[in-house]
């Protein structure tokens, strides 16, 4: 038998999914807490009961999303591999999320409205978890500086993907490559 908190964790649980999905869709416009609720199969204003607002509730996948990048920083800082693999795993799984799933890439780096202290834990964690493998190959003193260099310009090459700018054609090369370039131009720690 099935407690009340259980049903109401796993309606939680398929109000966020409706929401990722919607998003994915049609970007944050997309998302209602009425088409939240029709889509995971529950009354419409279930929602309602969950989350006190649209914002309350693309905070949380926010949160979710970027839990889930220092989940996979974790994992690659933990891995035993050389810290350039992790690095460039990192950033490419970043620049994948930005491919995959664009809308929700923006939500992760747009300031959640209402509260955002879960979300800006959650991002927090992720920075850090990266500045370790960057300190790994740089130093400590130097992380901060190559670990914004180096977001940056994931960010960069994000952009320039999304909008069809990062043209082989033109550039003769690719997100990867930039990745791979910009790893092999850091120094090493002394």
């Amino acid at each position: 038998m099935t407690s009340r908190a259980e049903s109401a964790a796993a309606t939680r649980r398929s109000l966020l999914e409706a929401a990722e999905v919607l998003l994915d869709l049609g970007g944050v416009e997309a998302v209602t807490l009425r088409e939240v609720g029709a889509r995971s199969g529950v009354s419409r204003s279930a929602a309602y009961r969950h989350f006190a607002d649209k914002e309350a509730l693309l905070a949380v996948v926010a949160t979710n999303a970027l839990t889930d990048l220092g989940d996979a920083l974790e994992a690659l800082a933990n891995s035993g591999d050389p810290p350039e693999e992790s690095l460039r795993s990192g950033l490419l799984s970043l620049i994948a999320i930005g491919r995959t799933r664009p809308h929700l890439y923006r939500l992760m780096f747009t300031p959640p409205a209402g509260d955002p202290a879960a979300a800006m834990r959650a991002a927090e964690r992720a920075q850090d978890l990266f500045l370790d493998i960057m300190g790994r190959i740089v130093g400590p003193q130097q992380a901060r500086r190559y670990g914004a260099l180096l977001l940056t310009s994931a960010h960069g090459i994000t952009g320039l993907d999304l909008s069809g700018h990062m043209d082989l054609d033109k550039w003769h090369t690719n997100a990867e490559e930039l990745v791979d370039t910009l790893i092999a131009l850091l120094p090493k720690a002394r």
